[in-house]
This record gives C-alpha cells, sequence and structure tokens, in this order.
C-alpha cells in the first residue's frame, strides 16, 4: 500500500473531508511521528506496534568482494515491535 492508496481509503471511510483535507492529516502524522523519532522518543500505537529508535555501536565487519576488514561506525536504527491485535490479525485463517 502507497501513501496514496492510504489517502483514497482515509477519504473513503471518512466520506466529510475532501482528499486534499485527508492529505494534510496523513502528511502531519507522518511528519509527527518521524519528528518523534528523530528526537529519539518512541513511538506507541495501541493495537498496531511500537516503533522505537536504538543505538546500533560500531563493530568490524568485512568485505565479501574483497576479504578486507572493514570498521561500521554506530548509527541509529528503527525497531518496530508488531501489537498483539495486528499479530493476530495477521494469523487469523
Amino acid at each position: 500500500m502507497t501513501k496514496s492508496n492510504l489517502i483514497e481509503k482515509v477519504t473513503e471511510r471518512i466520506g466529510t473531508l475532501t482528499r486534499k483535507q485527508t492529505e494534510i492529516v496523513v502528511e502531519t502524522v507522518f511528519e509527527s511521528i518521524k519528528e518523534a523519532l528523530a528526537k529519539g522518543e518512541k513511538i506507541e500505537i495501541r493495537g498496531f506496534g511500537n516503533f522505537k529508535p536504538k543505538q546500533r555501536k560500531p563493530r568490524k565487519a568485512r568485505n565479501p568482494r574483497t576479504g578486507d576488514k572493514v570498521e561500521v561506525p554506530e548509527k541509529k536504527v528503527l525497531h518496530f515491535k508488531v501489537g498483539k491485535a495486528l499479530r493476530e490479525a495477521m494469523n487469523a485463517r
């Protein structure tokens, strides 16, 4: 699903907002999530899951082509833990 598909579904579901208004709402939600994660905050959406930024430590790796050792610097990564309701919905048969 793309962002455009999401905007269309929300517009159809609500019915009282125009597509442009729905686009502003969806963009605002995504921007708020990005800003919070950039600050290092955890995002919890009940029934969906948790987004949590984590710091990955620097490490030594190996270039698979040459076999040379390479230093990989520390970096932030995003960890997602699926919520119970979403996990159950995905596995429902």
